[in-house]
């Protein structure tokens, strides 16, 4: 068996560093290129390991995520939200799935809010040749080196500088690991808690928290805005590898209504039923679906949210 079954992508977090964009919209939901950022979690795990069904915990307009996937399903794969109306963390989000996840095989989690196209599959490969509860996927460069990790063994050693503070070898965690079921029985049923501290005590007791290091692809964690506008020039190089996220993507759509004397720099993207105004200008700028920019307007790196109306010269801010 070469691929996995289930996934389950963290959705639930609140969006606190991306507001004001997430505050009627949960994080993994914000638009990149017209498409719902989690949408391409979604293609990336149903193109790299085939996966066949999802689970995403939701807290923060719960609502949203039902109106972004009629139905429940994406490309013919069934969604699971599963709401929880007091945030229960990442450890504790996966105790809440017990009922849904697989008893013999192992699942993946993937953080809702990372852009990325690392290579998955040698991750699953060693994972299921290893016998460890956890494989963490980590990246050799970042700006959050916290993961103590020994390549040789193959081992995670620390996490967060609790166990080998002086452990010299550290490795940015990338938000996506591969978890035996075995692991749920180191989860305290019920409790609200982060998935490191019961690793640390999987490590702390003498069991294997594997680790692999996948340096290839890109990956960006898509938390500030910073690295929501740092992905325009990723994607417009022509990232995906995968392939374009959602079904008939395009950064700008084809139902936004734009005067042909409007000026839209190769970095910008433009939303379903947007209107641009005539004689304005877009610059490295983000209008989401039925957003309204003014004629005359001049945008530089700006991001204006649905159902809102903009105009005149603005730079680095967010409407």
């Amino acid at each position: 068996m070469s691929g996995i079954r289930q996934a389950f992508i963290l959705g639930a977090g609140l969006g606190t560093r991306l507001r004001p964009l997430t505050e009627s919209l949960p994080k993994p939901l914000v638009p990149v290129w017209n498409c719902p950022l989690i949408t391409y979690a979604l293609d990336h795990l149903i193109a790299d390991l085939g996966v066949e069904a999802f689970a995403i915990n939701t807290h923060h307009c719960p609502d949203a995520y039902e109106a972004a996937f009629p139905g429940a399903v994406y490309r013919q794969r069934p969604l699971l939200f599963r709401h929880e109306p007091s945030l229960l963390d990442t450890a504790g989000g996966i105790d809440n799935l017990r009922d849904w996840l697989p008893d013999n095989e192992p699942f993946l989690v993937y953080n809702g809010d990372i852009l990325t196209d690392l290579p998955l599959a040698a991750a699953l490969a060693q994972h299921r040749a290893s016998g460890d509860l956890v494989t963490m996927i980590l990246r050799s460069h970042g700006d959050e080196l916290r993961v103590g990790f020994d390549p040789e063994r193959r081992a995670v050693v620390d996490l967060r500088g609790v166990l080998v503070p002086d452990w010299p070898l550290r490795f940015q965690f990338t938000g996506i690991y591969v978890v035996s079921p075995d692991f749920l029985h180191h989860l305290v049923p019920g409790k609200i808690e982060s998935v490191v501290l019961p690793m640390l005590e999987v490590i702390r007791n003498g069991g294997r928290i594997g680790g692999i290091v996948i340096d290839e692809g890109d990956w960006s964690d898509l938390g500030e805005r910073v690295s929501y506008l740092a992905s325009l020039p990723l994607l417009a190089g022509g990232f995906p590898r995968y392939a374009a996220a959602g079904e008939g993507s395009a950064r700008i759509a084809s139902s936004a209504r734009i005067d042909p004397t409007a000026v839209i720099d190769a970095l910008s993207s433009v939303g379903d039923g947007a209107v641009i105004g005539a004689g304005s200008c877009l610059t490295e700028s983000v209008i989401w679906p039925g957003a309204i920019v003014e004629p005359g307007a001049d945008l530089r790196r700006v991001v204006v949210r649905s159902g809102l109306t903009v105009s005149g010269l603005h730079e680095n801010v967010d409407f």
